[in-house]
C-alpha cells in the first residue's frame, strides 16, 4: 500500500475543506449540483471522446495502482534470474521447463519457455521487447486518460464559472441575489481545477512513474534470460543486472 498517496489526497481534502471553513464559508459553499454537472460530467464526456474505450477501461483497471503498485522486487528478481542461469548450466535449458510452468508472472513465464525451447538470444530478445514495449504503451494509454481528464477538467470549471454568472446577469434587478449566485458560479472554477491539481494529473504522473518501474525491472528479466541463452556465468549476470536494482 502507498501511504504516501493516501495521505496526499487527505491532505489534499483537508485543503480544500479546511480552507473554506477557515475563511468562513463553510461546507455547504462547497456543494452546487449545477457545478458539479457540469464540471464531472463534463469532463467524463469529454475523456469519452478523446479516448478509445479499451484505453478508458484499462485506465480505470490501473487506477488502484496509485494506492496498491505492483509488487516490484527487484532484489528478489536478480536472485532468481542467478538461480535459472545456475539451474541452466547444472541441468541445460530444458532444466528450466519445470519452473516455466510453475510461473505465474505472463511475461516471465513466455520468456522462460522460449528458453527452454532453444530460441536464440537475438529471437528472444526481439520476442521479449515487443511483449514488453506493447504492454507499456497500453499502460501508458492508460495513465494518459488522467491525464486528458486533468486538462479538461478546470476548462469545465470555467466553462461553468461562466453559466453560473450568465444566470447571475439575469438576476440584476434582485440584489439580494446577486453575492450567492455569484458564489455558487465560482464552486465550478474550484472543482475543475481542484480535481485537475489534487487528483487527476496526480494520479496520471504516478501511474506513468510506475509504468517506468515495471519496464526496468521486465528489462532486467530480459537481459537477464537473454544472457542465460547466451551462456553467461551466473556471477557474471548478477553484476550486469546489478544496476537495476532500485533503492
Amino acid at each position: 500500500m502507498d501511504l504516501l498517496s493516501i495521505i496526499g489526497v487527505l491532505l489534499g481534502l483537508f485543503a480544500i475543506i479546511g480552507g473554506s471553513i477557515a475563511k468562513g464559508s463553510g461546507l455547504a459553499a462547497l456543494w452546487n449540483l449545477a457545478a458539479f454537472i457540469i464540471v464531472i460530467v463534463g469532463t467524463i464526456a469529454a475523456t469519452f471522446v478523446n479516448n478509445r474505450p479499451v484505453a478508458f477501461f484499462h485506465g480505470m483497471r490501473i487506477f488502484p495502482w496509485i494506492f496498491l503498485p505492483p509488487l516490484l522486487d527487484f532484489e528478489s528478481m536478480l536472485a532468481r534470474v542467478v538461480e535459472w542461469s545456475q539451474v541452466s548450466r547444472k541441468d541445460g535449458l530444458l532444466g528450466l521447463e519445470t519452473l516455466s510452468e510453475e510461473e505465474t508472472d505472463p511475461f516471465i513465464r513466455k520468456g522462460l519457455q522460449l528458453l527452454v525451447d532453444g530460441a536464440e538470444p537475438q529471437m528472444l530478445r526481439k520476442v521479449m521487447e515487443a511483449d514488453l514495449d506493447n504492454s507499456a504503451a497500453f499502460d501508458m494509454q492508460g495513465a494518459k486518460v488522467f491525464e486528458s481528464m486533468g486538462i479538461y477538467s478546470p476548462t469545465l470549471g470555467i466553462i461553468g464559472a461562466v453559466m453560473g454568472l450568465m444566470a447571475v446577469m439575469q438576476n440584476l434587478s434582485e440584489p439580494s441575489k446577486l453575492g450567492p449566485g455569484i458564489a455558487a458560479a465560482f464552486v465550478a472554477t474550484i472543482y475543475g481545477i481542484g480535481f485537475a491539481n489534487l487528483l487527476l494529473l496526480p494520479a496520471a504522473n504516478k501511474l506513468k512513474s510506475l509504468i517506468q518501474a515495471r519496464v526496468d525491472y521486465q528489462t532486467m528479466v530480459l537481459e537477464g534470460l537473454v544472457s542465460i541463452a547466451e551462456g553467461e556465468n551466473p556471477r557474471s549476470i548478477e553484476n550486469k543486472l546489478s544496476g537495476f536494482i532500485q533503492n
